[in-house]
């Protein structure tokens, strides 16, 4: 769902559903497995309130707990798959990422946006680890400091953009973050006039990565593709003279099979 959309529904969302994803969304790499207190300081809730939630969550199956610290089960992965099933173009996508990781011996991903994050919908990883974090499908990442980010960026409309600044913190992750919206404004006017952007260290220092956006009928699926890579093995230029024609293809091949469903 787009940002303007997100917002006109919000005064008739249910907040303790809000709350219980967010309670699930407090469960990540770094943090697998959390004590009450854990999600209360994660999520801002009181104890009582986590309590209540990861008790709800191990009644239908998607936690469990030794009776202090909890987890999510694999029943959680049965809420994404009710949407992969249902967007059958991620099957092309990840067909054209593994064409490119196998091509590059480099890892290849697809992300939508997702209000101010960019959220990973398919990915073909390398063999070799390129970040300090896990990437896999449902990794969420914020979208001005990542080249899929920053692609999908660069197609919103005028208004669409403007309420991602009203919402964005543009925090530093590195010290080559672009954090003032004058500086993502004039990246994101480059990837516009050029179709593709470079991003080298703002998210991770030692990674650097290109992507293109894909632009679908229903623009609120649009994607990105990117190649990421170790920025000590991989060069700027060499990603732009090898990486980025492939890319293109990809983009060309993913538009193509959307165009024809």
């Amino acid at each position: 769902m787009n940002i303007e959309a997100r917002l006109a529904i919000r005064d008739e969302s249910v907040q303790s559903l809000v709350r219980g994803i967010g309670v699930i969304r407090s469960f990540d790499a770094g943090n697998r497995r959390q004590t009450i207190t854990d999600v209360a300081a994660r999520t801002g809730l009181t104890r009582a309130a986590a309590r209540r939630f990861l008790i709800t969550l191990c009644d239908v199956g998607l936690a469990r707990t030794d009776g202090k610290f909890y987890e999510l089960t694999p029943a959680i992965l049965e809420l994404a798959q009710s949407y992969v099933s249902s967007a059958s173009e991620l099957e092309v996508v990840q067909d054209v990422l593994r064409g490119l990781s196998q091509e590059f011996d480099e890892s290849a991903s697809a992300a939508m946006l997702d209000g101010t994050d960019i959220i990973y919908v398919a990915r073909a990883p390398a063999r070799h680890r390129i970040m300090t974090i896990g990437l896999g499908i449902g990794t969420r990442l914020p979208a001005h400091a990542t080249s899929m980010g920053q692609a999908l960026l660069s197609i919103l409309t005028p208004r669409e953009l403007e309420i991602y600044f009203s919402a964005a913190d543009l925090k530093p992750l590195t010290v080559y973050t672009l954090t003032t919206r004058i500086a993502l404004r004039r990246r994101l006017e480059e990837v516009r006039e050029s179709g593709y952007v470079l991003v080298n260290e703002e998210l991770e220092i030692g990674l650097r990565s290109i992507a293109a956006p894909v632009r679908n009928p229903n623009s609120r699926s649009n994607i990105a593709i990117n190649i990421s890579a170790q920025a000590a093995r991989v060069s700027a230029d060499e990603m732009v003279d090898s990486f980025l024609p492939a890319i293109r293809r990809a983009v060309r091949a993913v538009e193509l099979a959307m165009d024809s469903r």
